[in-house]
């Protein structure tokens, strides 16, 4: 795995979780970066999230520093001063300003944060700063993750070698707008602040924005960008050139880990992809895609490899989409199941077959237009509920 020029990283155990177990991410750029970040809606939005978006309006980032264990949100002012001086805390050992600290958190709402615990963690994090142990860092982030999620990207922008690396952590809360995910993306592109954000919010739109798990948004949702230049690429703006290729690249990583999300839902066994196209406009695709991935029923009947697909046409009848109802076609895997408002289904030991796959594809063709939309989710298991009803415990 490449990794981009002049970023380090690190993730270490600082006790917010049970001991021994890596809860604090850290990653640092040689360089002040571009910057972009993409937050939750939810109006309870954590301390960490007040400060980015602060920083990002004026500042050049030069460090992300994360925690896991501990949300920090619903916490008040010592929420705000304590993400303060986390950000202070690393700008000392790395050497910048605090302004260049971007700061988040994950775990349980309504905790606030051991900072002693956080001061030593930061101690031991720029003690080992390493431009190769990014899987450490991906691991700190985790929550109920079963996996760390990561993702690379290298291509050639302007006859230059550019690389982007993607970490990502989101299991359950997971939800458009966006879900409870961490992500911390970072390029070498030489990218304008203003072209990085425009294509930053594309990319979300069609990744984060784009898997649901259960229904549920944090408080602590965030999406950051960096890329800090070294590739020395001729500078990307809104309009040049080079533009397009950027804003495609950064889609791609972006979605795999979104992908990467929905695989690892808690209590997932399968990974499923709603595939809309044919629709009036891509907001009208993307409801389709949505109503059917957030459906209990569609999720459940999965998870028991019950092909019911009267749930799937069900939900994209009530998902608020402008199409003739004659006209669609639903497909599970290759097999179609509904044309012309009539089943077609031709062998249940096939879709049987089908669902006994790890992924399980449902494509949708509204027959109404061009646009195009997909959403990746996760079945819904009996595992889910007990993870989330011991989560605290």
């Amino acid at each position: 795995m490449k990794i981009p020029k002049g970023f380090k990283s690190i993730g270490v155990a600082c006790n917010i979780k049970k001991k021994d177990k890596l809860d604090l991410a850290l990653i640092v750029s040689d360089a002040p970066c571009s910057g972009a970040g993409f937050f939750t809606k939810n109006k309870f939005a954590a301390a960490p999230i007040q400060i980015c978006r602060k920083r990002l309006s004026n500042a050049s980032p030069r460090a992300i520093i994360a925690n896991s264990g501990c949300a920090n949100a619903c916490t008040g002012k010592r929420g705000l001063s304590d993400a303060e001086q986390t950000a202070l805390l690393v700008s000392k050992a790395i050497g910048c300003k605090k302004q260049e600290v971007l700061v988040a958190s994950t775990g349980v709402i309504g905790a606030f944060l051991p900072m002693d615990k956080i001061e030593q963690g930061i101690k031991n994090a720029t003690a080992n700063l390493s431009e190769n142990d990014w899987l450490s860092a991906a691991r700190a982030i985790m929550t109920t993750d079963t996996v760390p999620k990561i993702a690379s990207l290298n291509l050639e922008i302007n006859g230059c070698p550019v690389t982007f690396l993607g970490m990502a952590k989101g299991a359950g809360m997971i939800h458009p707008n966006m879900a409870t995910m961490l992500s911390f993306i970072i390029t070498d592109a030489n990218v304008s602040p203003s072209a990085l954000k425009k294509a930053g919010r594309i990319a979300v739109n069609r990744s984060f924005n784009c898997v649901t798990v259960d229904g549920d948004t944090s408080t602590n949702d965030t999406v950051l960008y960096l890329a800090n230049g070294m590739a020395e690429n001729k500078r990307i703006s809104p309009n040049s050139g080079d533009y397009k290729i950027f804003e495609s690249a950064l889609t791609e990583i972006s979605q795999s880990l979104a992908r990467q999300i929905a695989a690892d839902g808690e209590g997932a066994t399968k990974l499923i992809e709603v595939r809309v196209i044919g629709a009036k406009t891509e907001k009208d695709a993307h409801k389709t895609a949505n109503a059917v991935a957030t459906s209990n029923l569609v999720k459940t009947a999965i998870f028991g490899k019950d092909a019911n697909w009267g749930r799937i046409v069900c939900a994209i009848g009530y998902s608020g989409a402008d199409f003739d109802p004659d006209k669609i076609t639903v497909h599970i895997g290759d097999e179609l199941i509904f044309s012309k408002g009539a089943p077609q289904v031709k062998s249940e030991e096939r879709l049987n077959k089908i669902l006994e796959g790890r992924e399980i594809p449902i494509s949708i063709d509204l027959k109404s237009g061009a646009a195009s939309s997909t959403v990746w989710t996760c079945d819904f298991s009996c595992d889910y509920v007990k993870i989330n009803a011991d989560y605290r415990t």
